[in-house]
């Protein structure tokens, strides 16, 4: 085929690709089945291949991946993309109507919409393509996650018909299906690693992967829900989701418009009862006043917009026998007793096991062997015993006694003051405590060692490969090849078995080898030190900036730091006293790991703000509250969280809290812009 021919074959499959994705995820209606529709891509993939010169950004075939992204940077949001209120009631919903009603005194329409359980995303669109996604983030600032999104079929690339604006933003939700998550969890057990919990978590870290082309492998989806300052080409946010849909976005069917509580309740009865035959995780339903003129006059609070409202379906509860109670162990030592019960159906899922949480909730339910007890699912995640059916106990049942023993290393079990864990003082050769503190240190907040995760941790572990997070820097190839795991499938029931074979070694060695330009703050975070989360880990790292520092800090010196108290400190100095800590991070320095900030994050402070304290309110266009809170401090503030007579300055964003505005003005407190502050750390006066 020459040229001519084949760039005209290449631009008659693109343009019938983008046809049959819009039928399939705009219309609803495919118009010819899976395989075929995969033999056109395959067919226009080798064209491509063998034409390179007529390549193009927007070509059906880009959502196989292939970008590898190292880093995703932090993109401030256009417009805040704030969280719902939620409400579990109909009485909670009648007063979220009567609360309006003090606002606008006219008739009020409704929009009801599904609440996906995924993550949250704003897609960016110029001229009719598509140039940009961004999660939902702090609300102000997200991940740019643009090469992953890419990957999603539902995303259009290049918009169909006409009328859409030249450049704007529509939000939704990535999802993973449940037939996409069966089969990635299969997936994952023939590779050796850990199932997903649910499909909201693999969603979240599907996007989140570095490699692109992973991501495709996992068929997300996209629905679209909403176009931030939609008010321009339309008048109701009902008008403007039809106009999407014509343009090729992926919008929902399940919604309705309702002009009253009754038809509310209806359309919430209705999903609630039928959401288990969705292809699909549901949480709720979305209400939103349909008019954008109605939507601007009632406006935002700091963190969530006054025209919509979240209901939360209830928890789903079941009862079921209580078999016995067994014992895990966490990476910081703590005992959680865990319930076995027999087997339950609860929101779609069989339930064999049930968190009691600690001995003191577990002595408040005084459950026994053999009760019926009621087993509720929290947050549609984590299953939970709620109660106990007492008129169902057998005479004969006694009352379960919290072990005083590790269930794994038989060590006796320590309770500190003040808590209500118990805990396992067997740190260092207590193996769960040891698997918990790898799988910790590779975990994506903190060494983001996506190329490893807890079945290949575990394995590495019982081969006596790993013990310590430094071990992971010693590995080499030939330690690796050729390990082995086995595994019952979970849909035949038969064992299979699968060996590290070159290419995963290859990915497990090169993420260990990239893990090394993480930053200090992340580093930080997943030495595991007890009590220093993500926030923590970044206060810590900013203000004593390198691990020398930290490690030479004394009691006083760390309480000095904004947020950090007595619990804190203490455990950061039982920490770094363990000469086996310190070894661990000297071995870490040797293998070229990050212990210090960037040059010139050091260098750029100030004691602009040197003595001068300052309250935080409202929603910041540019920066994070985090991020806000970070520069104060880093020039030299201190950051509070009440006004008083010693506060220097009220730094107000967006949608600022009436009542600190007020207070404020009564303590003659003077108010910062947010371009004003960042105006005075620019000229460092």
């Amino acid at each position: 085929m020459d040229a001519d021919h084949a760039y005209e074959r290449i631009a008659a499959l693109r343009e019938e690709i983008r046809r049959h994705n819009h039928a399939y995820y705009a219309l609803s209606k495919p118009a010819i089945s899976d395989q075929a529709f995969d033999q056109l891509i395959h067919e226009l993939e080798a064209l491509e291949a063998g034409f390179p010169q007529f390549a193009s950004p927007d070509s059906p075939t880009r959502r196989v991946g292939g970008d590898i992204t190292r880093e995703f940077l932090q993109v401030p949001h256009r417009y805040p993309m704030l969280s719902l209120s939620n409400s579990y009631s109909e009485e909670e919903i009648l007063e979220w109507e009567e609360r309006i009603h003090k606002i606008i005194r006219e008739p009020l329409e409704y929009v009801c919409e599904l609440k996906f359980d995924g993550v949250a995303v704003g897609l960016t669109y110029k001229n009719g393509e598509f140039i940009q996604a961004v999660t939902r983030g702090d609300g102000a600032r997200g991940d740019d996650v643009t090469a992953n999104a890419r990957t999603i079929y539902s995303v259009p690339l290049k918009l169909t018909g006409s009328g859409y604006p030249d450049e704007f933003e529509i939000r939704g939700e990535i999802i993973m299906p449940r037939a996409s998550f069966r089969k990635l969890n299969i997936m994952r057990l023939e590779e050796g690693e850990e199932p997903f919990a649910n499909p909201r978590n693999a969603a979240s870290g599907s996007i989140k992967m570095q490699h692109s082309t992973e991501v495709a492998r996992r068929r997300l989806d996209c629905y679209l829900y909403y176009i931030p300052g939609g008010t321009a080409r339309y008048e109701t946010h009902y008008e403007s989701l039809q106009a999407a849909k014509k343009w090729g976005f992926h919008i929902s069917e399940y919604m309705a418009k309702c002009s009253s509580l009754n038809e509310i309740q209806d359309f919430i009865t209705l999903c609630e009862k039928n959401r288990s035959q969705l292809p699909f995780d549901i949480d709720g339903i979305v209400i939103k006043v349909n008019s954008f003129r109605q939507q601007e006059l009632l406006g935002t609070t700091a963190k969530s917009p006054r025209w919509a409202i979240a209901f939360k379906f209830r928890a789903d509860e079941a009862t079921t026998r209580l078999i016995s109670v067994d014992y895990q162990v966490g990476r910081t030592g703590a005992v959680t007793p865990v319930a076995i019960l027999q087997p339950v159906q609860l929101a779609g899922t069989t339930v064999k096991r049930a968190s009691l949480h600690n001995a003191d909730i577990m002595a408040s339910l005084d459950i026994r062997t053999g009760d019926t007890v009621y087993v509720e699912k929290g947050g549609e995640i984590i299953p939970k015993i709620t109660g106990v059916n007492l008129d169902l106990r057998p005479p004969d049942a006694s009352p379960i006694r919290f072990t005083s023993h590790c269930p794994e290393c038989r060590t006796p079990l320590i309770r500190k003051e003040g808590e209500s864990a118990w805990y396992c003082s067997n740190n260092e050769k207590c193996p769960p405590q040891i698997k918990g503190r790898l799988e910790h240190f590779i975990s994506r907040k903190a060494m983001n060692l996506d190329t490893l995760g807890e079945g290949k941790i575990g394995l590495l572990f019982d081969q006596g490969l790993v013990h310590t997070i430094a071990d992971l820097y010693s590995l080499k190839k030939e330690d690796l090849i050729g390990l082995s795991k086995s595994y019952t499938d979970p849909v035949s029931g038969k064992v299979r078995t699968v060996t590290f074979r070159e290419k995963t070694v290859s990915n497990i060695l090169q993420g260990i080898e990239r893990s090394k330009s993480i930053e200090f703050d992340s580093v930080l975070f997943g030495l595991g030190i007890r009590f220093v989360g993500e926030t923590v880990a970044k206060k810590l790292a900013s203000h004593f900036r390198s691990i020398d520092a930290l490690m030479m800090a004394d009691y006083t010196s760390l309480t000095d730091v904004p947020e950090i108290g007595d619990k804190i400190a203490n455990s950061i100095l039982t920490y770094f006293r363990d000469p086996s800590h310190r070894h661990i991070i000297s071995r870490l320095r040797d293998a070229g790991v990050h212990f210090s900030l960037a040059a010139e994050e050091v260098t750029s402070g100030s004691r602009i703000l040197h003595g001068k304290t300052i309250v935080i309110t409202g929603v910041f266009g540019t920066r994070s509250r985090d991020d806000i809170k970070r520069l104060i401090q880093h020039h030299g503030g201190r950051v509070t969280g009440s006004l008083s007579r010693e506060t220097s300055w009220l730094l107000a964003g967006s949608s600022p809290g009436p009542e600190k505005l007020k207070k404020a003005e009564s303590l003659g407190i003077p108010l910062l812009s947010e371009n004003d502050f960042l105006g005075m750390l620019q000229q460092k006066i």
